[in-house]
């Protein structure tokens, strides 16, 4: 029986991972979240229904130039929590603007789920508040609006964001300037000029990336400077730097949100600078034609505990992995099931009492006046024998500080045939592999609470 810290930080216990893990609940990882009773209820409230419209939005009925030359194979950057952003994705800092040392640093969102990357941008017609200053596309010697005449105006922008690029000339046409508009399910969107800089990801330079240069912004992106898109068409991060890094790419999500502690995100398939604790599990990655810049892959069944669950939903669709949803969906036949046995295990016989459900979340309990708790694990069984146990610190989420309010990390979708979704916040403390060209997704234990 390994012992984790309720912060995500593990004690060194040498058990083998079990079941069920013992939480200590002396701490809690959320410390940009306000300690005022109705200021947390209200901010919480607020990103679990952001979380949701999320959640919907990738729902199949809200649709939605290769760069550089071949220097290195991989690259690696640190991946934290969002939270001192206000937001529970987790955040990269990527470089824009040319080759100097004055290229502007940016803190984006990491997602798996959208394609084109994009930034807010001086002179800004309505930006949203960013930490970071905006990218000043004068202030760069390298950057360069697409054409309208570019491809990347056309089929590959209307493959990245459901939409081709509209055109506006100013006094000659050489020098026109294609224009993105994209618009999320959820009412955010990010519009303005599609262009072309460098873009320095740890200490790799990659010349003539295609991104947004967003002039008009809105949505729940926090205090980021915008988004990196790691989907899968040709306007994605991945796709334009296969020819450098072969269209693989991993991250390893911290548990805790501490800005002092980080994870990763590693672009190539070099496996030397992972620290998993087990073997890469590969499970197969199903494209979906109606869907293309998502991941699917399929989940064949489950155990909370180590008790095998059954139910309809298993092998009957898709999955979708995202690192931009936060809390984890599932049909109603598997929510159902994995409910049950968890409410067994860790309500009726640990005798925690029930506490009042909070937004999407409807299984919670009492446990204050507990210092620790045992806890038991869902583990998903993957197409090909692949298994993943969700870490301790994706199974809770702590709504109150005292405890009183602590719910099961995962909700439940309205319908069977929707899609289910396996958030970041049970992907915590995982190696996760995305191999494009191989056609498979890896999973392996990984502490990613790297200092």
């Amino acid at each position: 029986m390994s012992v984790i810290l309720f912060s995500g930080e593990q004690k060194k216990t040498g058990a083998a991972r079990t079941a069920a893990t013992v939480l200590q609940l002396k701490h809690h990882s959320l410390t940009a979240i306000p300690d005022d009773p109705a200021a947390r209820d209200r901010y919480l409230r607020r990103l679990l229904a952001a979380d949701e419209a999320r959640a919907n939005s990738l729902q199949p009925r809200n649709n939605r130039a290769a760069a550089a030359s071949t220097q290195s194979s991989s690259a690696e950057v640190p991946l934290t929590s969002g939270v001192r952003f206000q937001t529970l994705n987790y955040v990269t800092t990527i470089g824009l603007g040319g080759r100097s040392a004055a290229a502007t640093n940016l803190t984006v969102i990491v997602d798996t789920g959208s394609d084109l990357t994009w930034v807010q941008c001086k002179p800004c017609s309505a930006c949203y508040a960013q930490r970071d200053p905006l990218f000043d596309p004068a202030g760069s010697a390298t950057y360069a609006p697409v054409r309208c005449n570019a491809s990347a105006c056309a089929s590959s922008l209307k493959a990245a964001t459901g939409m081709p690029g509209s055109c506006a000339a100013t006094t000659t046409t050489t020098t026109d300037k294609c224009y993105y508009a994209l618009a999320y399910g959820d009412g955010s969107f990010s519009r303005g000029v599609l262009a072309t800089d460098t873009l320095a990801l740890g200490t790799d330079k990659l010349d003539g990336f295609v991104f947004g240069c967003g002039l008009s912004n809105r949505g729940l992106f926090g205090g980021t400077a915008g988004l990196m898109g790691l989907g899968r068409t040709e306007l994605s991060l991945v796709s334009q730097t296969a020819s450098r890094y072969g269209g693989a790419f991993s991250y390893c999500l911290p548990a805790t949100t501490s800005g002092e502690v980080s994870g990763s995100l590693s672009l190539g398939g070099d496996a030397s600078s992972y620290r998993n604790t087990t073997p890469v599990a590969y499970t197969r990655m199903i494209a979906d034609p109606a869907q293309p810049p998502f991941y699917f892959l399929n989940v064949t069944g489950a155990a909370v505990g180590g008790a095998p669950v059954s139910a309809a939903g298993f092998g009957a669709s898709n999955v979708l992995i995202d690192s931009g949803t936060v809390i984890t969906r599932l049909a109603p036949s598997v929510y159902r099931a994995v409910r049950a046995e968890f409410t067994q295990q860790f309500g009726a016989a640990a005798g925690f009492p029930a506490a009042p459900g909070f937004s999407i979340l409807d299984t919670c309990y009492d446990l204050t006046g507990h210092d620790e708790v045992k806890v038991p694990l869902l583990t998903l069984r993957m197409e090909g024998g692949a298994e993943v146990t969700v870490d301790a610190a994706g199974m809770l989420f702590v709504v109150r500080k005292d405890g009183s309010q602590v719910c099961l990390a995962m909700a439940s979708l309205s319908y069977e045939d929707q899609t289910q979704i396996i958030g970041n916040y049970q992907q915590k403390n995982k190696r996760v592999v995305y191999d494009t060209v191989g056609s498979r997704i890896g999973f392996a234990d990984e502490d990613c609470s790297y200092v």
